[in-house]
């Protein structure tokens, strides 16, 4: 695959390129589908980039549309092709989470909210793999292997020297004291932490146990944020089965209201670091 080419953003540009497209004829999804005779849920997971989409997909969607202009119809044909190319983790096999690695790959900046873990970019090989051991306990170790590498290639994007991501970590207290594997893999981890921390990039904030009740104590989640104005930010939600994706405009707005609140609760990055170097002391008696 070519560097500058991500199938999964391919995917979602072409995606809000049709549903453009099919809004501007005046038609919902449901007609759309009823010409074609396919499902309706079809023409929904093409138009929010979580289907591939072959080139025969585009032709016929611009027939019903009557896209006339041929240069429209060769660029999105040329989106559907490439959107089709395989991303660096497919290299990796099955990944579940595929959807989001290729979001995260392509993201200009990430907010995430961790209650119970040290966020997956900023963990160590060690750690990673206790972590993805105690919580997949059936996985074979081979599969453990290759969701620890995955992991690990994504750190790429916070190391990079040129264009890293842009990460503002908020994590709850609980996931610095809880032990995963023993207490000096989680000394050295909190360790590494710090050191992850001190980038000019990276922002990492703890969320104390004093705060009491607070706007994330549903859960994880994450925003991502992408270079490209015409690509929607996105709120990712991990589940155990399957993950949700909430692309519009208001519950965007509504996540990133309540991370601004964590935020706000949250230890600064200086006392953050104290309490973390404290607990990493902790471990290590």
């Amino acid at each position: 695959m070519a560097s500058n080419v991500n199938p999964t953003v391919r995917r979602r540009r072409l995606g809000q390129e049709l549903r453009r497209l099919r809004e501007l004829k005046g038609m919902t999804a449901e007609e759309v589908a009823e010409r074609l005779l396919v499902s309706q849920s079809k023409i929904s997971r093409l138009e929010n980039g979580r289907r591939s989409i072959s080139q025969r997909d585009v032709r016929d969607l611009c027939g019903v549309y009557e896209v006339e202009d041929q240069r429209v119809v060769d660029s999105l044909m040329q989106m559907a092709k490439d959107s089709r190319q395989q991303g660096w983790w497919h290299a990796f096999g099955d990944i579940p989470y595929s959807v989001y690695i290729g979001l995260e790959t392509d993201a200009a900046s990430l907010r995430v909210f961790e209650p119970q873990v040290v966020p997956g970019l900023l963990q160590t090989r060690p750690y990673a793999e206790a972590l993805i051991n105690g919580a997949l306990p059936e996985s074979t170790t081979p599969d453990v292997d290759k969701r620890v590498g995955v992991r690990l290639r994504r750190q790429d994007r916070v190391t990079a020297p040129e264009d890293p991501l842009r990460l503002w970590a908020v994590v709850d207290e609980a996931a610095l004291r809880r032990v995963v594997g023993d207490r000096q893999l989680m000394r050295e981890q909190l360790e590494h932490l710090i050191e992850q921390s001190q980038l000019p990039h990276v922002t990492v904030q703890v969320l104390p146990f004093e705060m009491g009740a607070h706007p994330g104590i549903s859960g994880h989640y994450a925003i991502l944020e992408f270079p490209d104005a015409a690509d929607s930010s996105v709120v990712y939600i991990e589940g155990v089965t399957s993950d949700l994706y909430l692309e519009k405009a208001n519950d965007v707005q509504r996540y990133s209201v309540m991370y601004e609140h964590l935020r706000a609760q949250a230890l600064n990055v200086d006392q953050t670091r104290q309490l973390i170097a404290e607990i990493a002391k902790d471990y290590a008696r």
